[in-house]
């Protein structure tokens, strides 16, 4: 969750990083000093995150690449770590992991005034500062996702000028522009080369996803038995897999798992492709539609919360679905007495208190239609409350 930076964080940014902070000096990796006026002159990333924390491990790797390439090119700038580790040896562990600088664990003092004042209110968060300590952006880590080093040096219209640039690709994007970003005219059925020419026209699911991921290993059980009852169908769908697993090993466990087409591993044209949707979690479903055009990239919530009835994944499709469900849901009781809760949920939509929301009985996304406990917040899906009271009435 990225961190909101407003009042005091951005009085903090009028002075000099430097000025603000009660430590002497700075540690390196190794664990050598660094001095303060090391950093002076340089744009300054401040990076708020902890080894405890998935999240964070990720995108430290993420950012260890973007500060060696600025680096490598002579780039003033520099990033240091503010550690929200429970002890010295997890963070002289985790920072171990990174390239540049720290608030010495024991400053205390440093790392609590930082954070409060720049009201982190979670990790991972990079809060960009300029040379003269003024603040850029509270939003370091999206920016770092979506455009790695060519974000730099972060300014309003180095941002713009990006943003422009991805509303001229997205507007003229076609299949074949979105695969040749891979590097690739072609994708894999396992050992057969596909040419993507034979997919323009189809409803394509780009699958962000990884054998390391449990998510994506529950997920990818769904998709498949989606996949199949539409292929069964005879629908124009299909899905091609776009790995973030680690290794080629991870990769070729799931493709094996896969009935589906998979982009030829590569690590570097799989991230591009990532960036290019700016995927930041997985497992991650981008709907293609016939035109090439992004339909939505919502593809997970909406095959969790429809199944196959979210094929062909438009506005239209998802609209009706809606409407379907309003009329299904007037057919359930308006409360019940959770054996399993021990407390009373009530049916709610999402104009009487329901929004997007995780159910609590099968971990997978719902929206709108739930029922849920007022006092604990406690939400499941409609067709979950359904089977409760099902066990509930046999036992």
């Amino acid at each position: 969750m990225e961190a909101l930076v407003t009042g005091s964080a951005a009085a903090m940014g009028n002075g000099r990083l430097v000025s603000q902070l009660s430590t002497e000096f700075l540690t390196s990796p190794s664990g050598e000093k660094v001095e303060l006026k090391d950093i002076e002159g340089k744009i300054i990333g401040l990076y708020f995150a902890a080894n405890w924390y998935p999240k964070c491990e990720t995108f430290t790797l993420i950012l260890s690449k973007v500060y060696h390439q600025l680096k490598e090119v002579g780039c003033k700038f520099e990033v240091v770590f503010v550690s929200s580790d429970e002890d010295q040896a997890s963070f002289e562990r985790f920072h171990a992991s990174m390239l540049w600088p720290a608030i010495p664990f024991r400053d205390l003092q440093s790392r609590r005034h930082l954070t409060k004042n720049f009201q982190i209110e979670g990790i991972p968060s990079l809060i960009i500062l300029s040379p003269n300590g003024e603040l850029i952006h509270t939003d370091g880590v999206e920016l770092v996702y979506r455009y790695g080093s060519r974000a730099f040096p972060f300014t309003s219209q180095r941002i713009a000028e990006l943003e422009a640039e991805e509303r001229q690709k997205h507007a003229s994007q076609t299949l074949e522009k979105i695969i040749s970003i891979s590097g690739k005219d072609y994708v894999m059925n396992h050992e057969e080369q596909v040419p993507v020419v034979n997919l323009v026209g189809k409803t394509i699911g780009l699958y962000f996803s990884a054998q390391w991921c449990p998510p994506c290993v529950k997920f990818t059980s769904k998709l498949v038995s989606v996949y199949n009852n539409l292929k069964q169908k005879h629908e124009e769908f299909d899905v091609v897999f776009v790995s973030m697993d680690k290794d080629e090993a991870g990769y070729s466990h799931c493709c094996n798992d896969m009935p589906w087409l998979a982009l030829p591993y590569d690590d570097e044209s799989s991230k591009a492709l990532a960036r290019y949707f700016n995927v930041q979690e997985i497992p991650t479903l981008i709907i293609i539609g016939p035109d090439g055009k992004t339909v939505t990239k919502e593809g997970r919530n909406l095959i969790n919360l429809h199944s196959e009835m979210a094929f062909p994944f438009t506005e239209a499709q998802i609209q009706l679905l809606q409407e379907v469900m309003n009329e299904e849901a007037k057919s359930y009781p308006n409360s019940f007495n959770h054996v399993g809760h021990h407390h009373v949920l009530n049916l709610v939509s999402e104009k009487s208190g329901g929004g997007p929301y995780i159910c609590c009985e099968c971990d997978e996304q719902g929206l709108g239609w739930a029922y849920q406990c007022l006092g604990c917040g406690y939400e499941i899906h409609l067709k979950c409350g359904q089977e409760v009271e099902g066990e509930k009435s046999c036992s």
